[in-house]
């Protein structure tokens, strides 16, 4: 009876390693992304005059971003990755004595194809809530209606190049385009 329960000890324990070597080799479908972007592009919201007679425009598709999220990559589909994150994009303008600003919460849904191991291509969609213009008391503050517009994107590497197109409509429903060409860095983690 001892030598039984020995034995189907022993079995199982070499079970359990082997099995807990094969998890090892396969990598998690699930991935932690972070990512950020420097986008230009956009009507103009708001254009600001400095005393010593420079202008500068704050457009509406202007702006530098971070966004954390995840990546899911398909078993059976490796080349497939959907992605999506959650981010803040900002954009001020020179002025020293007034906080005047541009900000969103951008959240991206994308599905993107592995061309290559390096060639990324990549569409869906991107929603930005809570816009809001803010003129520091020198202006009038706007707020924006959440917007949503496609977006593409293609990439080698962590670098990749994208273009959205989207349309802010203010609590006056005067429309601005915010479309934007945006310059992209992400990376997930674990690496494999």
């Amino acid at each position: 009876m001892k030598r039984l329960l020995l034995l189907s000890i022993l079995g199982l324990a070499t079970f359990h390693a082997s099995v807990a070597q094969e998890v090892e080799k396969k990598p998690s479908p699930l991935k932690f992304l972070v990512g950020g972007a420097f986008e230009f592009g956009g009507d103009e919201v708001a254009e600001i005059y400095f005393t010593n007679g420079d202008a500068q425009s704050v457009k509406a598709g202007q702006g530098v971003s971070l966004a954390l999220g995840g990546q899911l990559q398909f078993p059976k589909a490796e080349r497939l990755l959907l992605r999506a994150t959650l981010g803040y994009k900002y954009v001020t303008t020179q002025a020293d004595n007034a906080h005047i600003r541009l900000t969103r919460v951008p959240l991206h849904l994308t599905a993107n194809w592995m061309a290559t191991d390096k060639i990324r291509l990549g569409a869906g969609l991107v929603s930005h809530q809570n816009i809001q213009f803010k003129a520091d008391g020198i202006g009038q503050d706007v707020t924006f209606k959440g917007a949503s517009g496609p977006i593409f994107e293609v990439a080698y590497g962590i670098a990749g190049l994208t273009y959205t197109v989207m349309e802010y409509k203010d609590q006056a429903n005067h429309t601005y385009a915010a479309n934007a060409i945006g310059l992209t860095i992400s990376g997930v983690f674990p690496r494999k």
